[in-house]
């Protein structure tokens, strides 16, 4: 699959309708500055918007979706902020018909469409699509033709000019989109009428043609390429766009947190993550239903050739519980599930186990999608596109899927801006218990106001009665009653939609898996920020820690938990607290990924690792990481991991009791230590109880106060101060600074002075508008005394070095001091291989903190 020709196509694709879009409201008078009122020259039967030309005035029904689209404007705060909702209005337009004509493609390919007849293509090969030529025969697949419709068919077929086989196609490829609304209603809504009016489809030109003739049908083809990997390609480079746009911000809005955190899961983590939860669930239902394999056999007796056994050391887990448990008993959850990647995997492995236990394939399809699986995202698209790939799946084993009811709990995470007040009639009519319902409907209005910026990580109470608020979505109203209750039905659906996510959210499942967002506490705006800190303490740190531990409380006791996330989390500092909590469960397996998984995002940069988590402490349990940071691309990676499972290469399999990260300092997850190592850390003293760390000098404005040593006058630089007293008596203004640099070990990097004249008086008075100091003269008991220093941030190798008495230190040249201990035996530990493998336990970034040189055991 060539993944080049997949994203240029989508870009363009996405491009192509956003101006297909603008310019066809252009043509209705409405733009991102203003929305034009008629022309004096409009008449009751035509409305002009731009000029009075003919061709560009609105008649019969077209006047009222050119209204529609004003108040769908307005609803979206078009008065007050015109340029976003007419960015937004323009990208909902696009992508509705980008899904719309894949979904179309997919189906046609893999001949998937209750006609059997193709909508975008000719299998003959012919000019025009399969769907032209035959539509007077599926009339009934596509709801019947008015007299106008079969006039206009008749017409274009004998005619065949440009512009009659335009709306004749148009008109078809409508019918087709509100045909399919009636089995898949959740991306083929009926179409709103004025969308009729902002895209017009092209058989031989534009979107579609440029679809047929770049991307391969292969791709789209379930028996070869096809299914979930090109709708997930699809999807990632579609948004290509307002990612790199997204990036670009300090902070990010709720619209920009899809296409920012997105990111396609490579195949085969995915098959590690389901097999190693999913399958190992299933082996303890078998083992504790007394079945005598080994973990291998079953698991290639499955085909499950990315299962990693664990160690023979420990025991197989059974239970009473488990005992107990059918196929169908068992929940599994995506709460972030994207395009459905993950989804679609699990629902094969679904399949797999209920073949083994005696079900058809089509009684299995339906099982799977009504009992088994679940899934959560915000962004609308990637919901839209998840549920129509399950159902795709589906459908491949069961030919009459279409012809039954089937509900599929998967949801668009929404926000809901009604409030108390506009259900308290409701309530009254209803005779509900006031007090309680308006209590519970409070809670749930309340946090999920901002349901499609917090998605998932909504946490639920478990006292709220969520049947009970579902009474108050019910519809009592007569049919004839219901066009004058638009406000009440419009409560009752949002109300229904977010109770429906609000269940999912409270429930628990035996099997979570994700790859969840990435996103720093810096980049989070206002309301995320605010509920992540209040809700999320432990995890704050960035979004992918969140969703650890919101699978945590996901998850039953004996549940699997399986991610691919940032591997930050097994080292920093600030997640510490979170790796505490992961001290009450089980790090089954992990494969420590490193750079370059994700070779189509910046791999080069993201460190990641993928693991498999138990939501309980299984005491002495030896868990298997295996260690592929050292290859370099992401097939490579997946082929070591595959000799590991043979047997084949044991030098990057570890097994090891967790218990052990604990005797480290801040617990890091350094699974690669030896058992020596780990008694090191137990018995030696810290470097911090040696030796004095401490941070110095932040100017806040280094172009101000800094230069290179050669740029100022030498006899105006004082070499010889040793205190601050001596400073001051020197008269000078430039001193030897320390500012870390380059990759240097034993000495040197003395590259630039910092004005300290008269103690630093300018940069202890340098202060912002409203007079606040804004530099920070940190530790100045310890300038221009002798140390040995390191830079925070390096591009290669940990480097130390000695510095003479004389010099001030700053936050980026970090600093120890004498205390007990030679410092310059420190520094030969330190700029050894032993120095460099120790902190690479300890931290094994580019940057390297105080707390990780003192916590090395001397």
């Amino acid at each position: 699959m060539d993944k080049n020709k997949i994203k240029k196509f989508a870009i363009n694709a996405r491009q192509h309708l956003r101006d297909t879009v603008e310019v066809k409201l252009a043509g209705l008078g409405i733009t991102a500055d203003k929305i034009n009122n008629e022309l004096p020259i409009s008449t009751t039967d035509k409305k002009y918007y731009v000029d009075d030309n003919e061709n560009n005035a609105l008649t019969g029904a077209q006047i009222g979706w050119r209204r529609d689209i004003v108040n769908e404007l307005r609803n979206r705060d078009y008065d007050n902020d015109p340029k976003t909702a007419f960015n937004d209005f323009v990208e909902e337009v696009a992508y509705t018909w980008f899904n719309r004509i894949i979904a179309l493609r997919f189906m046609e390919v893999n001949n998937y469409l209750p006609s059997r007849v193709r909508v975008l293509t000719s299998e003959e090969g012919k000019a025009e699509p399969d769907i032209v030529d035959e539509a007077m025969e599926i009339e009934d697949d596509l709801g019947g033709y008015s007299d106008q419709e079969k006039e206009l068919i008749t017409n274009a077929l004998t005619d065949k000019t440009p512009e009659l086989m335009d709306q004749l196609y148009t008109m078809l490829f409508i019918k087709q989109c509100d045909a399919l609304s009636e089995i898949l209603p959740e991306l083929f809504e009926k179409t709103r009428n004025y969308l009729k009016l902002l895209f017009t489809p092209h058989y031989d030109r534009g979107v579609i043609q440029d679809l047929i003739n770049e991307i391969p049908e292969s791709y789209f083809d379930v028996n070869e390429e096809g299914q979930v990997q090109i709708i997930g390609w699809l999807y990632q480079y579609y948004n290509t766009v307002p990612k790199e746009n997204s990036f670009k911000k300090k902070k990010y809005q709720t619209d920009d947190i899809p296409p920012v955190t997105q990111l396609f899961t490579p195949d085969w983590i995915v098959r590690y993550m389901v097999e190693n939860s999913l399958g190992r669930y299933w082996i303890d239902i078998l083992y504790s239903k007394g079945d005598s394999r080994s973990e291998k056999e079953i698991a290639e007796d499955f085909g499950w050739k990315y299962y990693m056994p664990s160690s023979d050391k420990n025991e197989v887990q059974i239970s009473d519980e488990l005992a107990k448990k059918d196929v169908t008993d068992i929940k599994f959850v995506d709460p972030a599930m994207g395009s459905g990647h993950i989804l679609v995997y699990a629902f094969e492995v679904f399949m797999q186990i209920y073949e083994t236990q005696g079900y058809s394939d089509r009684d299995a399809a339906s099982l799977i999608i009504k009992n088994n699986l679940y899934g959560l995202d915000i962004d609308t698209r990637a919901y839209q596109l998840s549920y129509f790939a399950l159902l795709m799946k589906a459908r491949q084993n069961d030919r009459r899927l279409f012809r039954r009811d089937h509900q599929v709990h998967l949801y668009d995470v929404p926000a809901i801006h009604y409030v108390v007040e506009d259900y308290q009639d409701l309530i009254a009519d209803l005779g509900l218990n006031k007090e309680k319902t308006t209590k519970d409907l409070k809670k749930v209005l309340d946090i999920f106001k901002y349901g499609d910026d917090l998605g998932s990580i909504i946490k639920v109470d478990r006292d709220v009665d969520i049947d009970n608020l579902k009474k108050l979505t019910e519809m009592k109203e007569e049919p004839e009653q219901l066009n004058f209750l638009a406000d009440s039905i419009n409560k009752r659906e949002q109300l229904s939609e977010v109770l429906n996510v609000a269940e999912v959210l409270r429930n628990k499942y035996d099997i979570a898996v994700t790859n969840p967002p990435y996103m720093g506490g810096r980049k989070m705006d206002a309301s995320l920020k605010k509920y992540v800190q209040k809700n999320y303490p432990d995890a704050k740190a960035d979004l992918f820690s969140v969703f650890m531990e919101k699978l945590m409380n996901l998850t039953t006791k004996i549940g699997y938990i399986g991610m691919i996330t940032m591997h930050s989390w097994m080292f920093l500092s600030n997640f510490e607290k979170l790796r505490v909590k992961i001290q009450s469960h089980t790090i089954i397996n992990m494969a420590h990924l490193g750079t370059r998984a994700f070779e189509d995002i910046g791999g080069e940069v993201v460190q990641t690792a993928t693991f498999i988590l138990q939501n309980h402490s299984r005491k002495n349990y030896i868990g298997s990481y295996e260690r592929l940071v050292n290859y370099g691309s992401q097939d490579e990676k997946e082929n070591a991991f595959l000799e590991i499972i043979k047997g084949s290469d044991q030098k990057d399999l570890y097994q090891v009791g967790q218990s052990n990260f604990y005797k480290i300092p801040n617990s890091p997850i350094a699974y690669w230590a030896s058992q020596n190592l780990f008694k090191d850390f137990e018995k030696g003293t810290p470097l911090g109880q040696l030796v004095d760390a401490k941070q110095g000098l932040a100017t806040a404005d280094n172009k101000r106060f800094l230069r290179q040593w050669f740029e100022v006058q030498i006899d105006n630089i004082s070499f010889s101060s040793r205190s601050i007293e001596e400073s001051v008596e020197s008269k000078k203004k430039w001193f030897p600074y320390n500012k870390g640099g380059a990759y240097r070990k034993w000495y040197g990097n003395y590259d630039y002075v910092v004005n300290w004249q008269n103690d630093g008086y300018e940069i202890r008075h340098f202060t912002d508008n409203r007079g606040k100091v804004r530099s920070r003269p940190q530790n100045t008991d310890s300038y221009f005394k002798p140390s040995i220093t390191w830079s925070l941030i390096t591009s290669s190798l940990f480097s130390m070095r000695y510095r003479l008495a004389g010099s001030i230190h700053d936050v980026s040249g970090m600093s120890l001091f004498y205390k007990d201990q030679d410092l310059k035996i420190i520094m030969g530990l330190m700029n050894t291989k032993v120095g460099q493998y120790l902190l690479s336990m300890l931290n094994p970034t580019i940057n390297f903190q105080i707390g990780n040189i003192i916590s090395v055991p001397f």
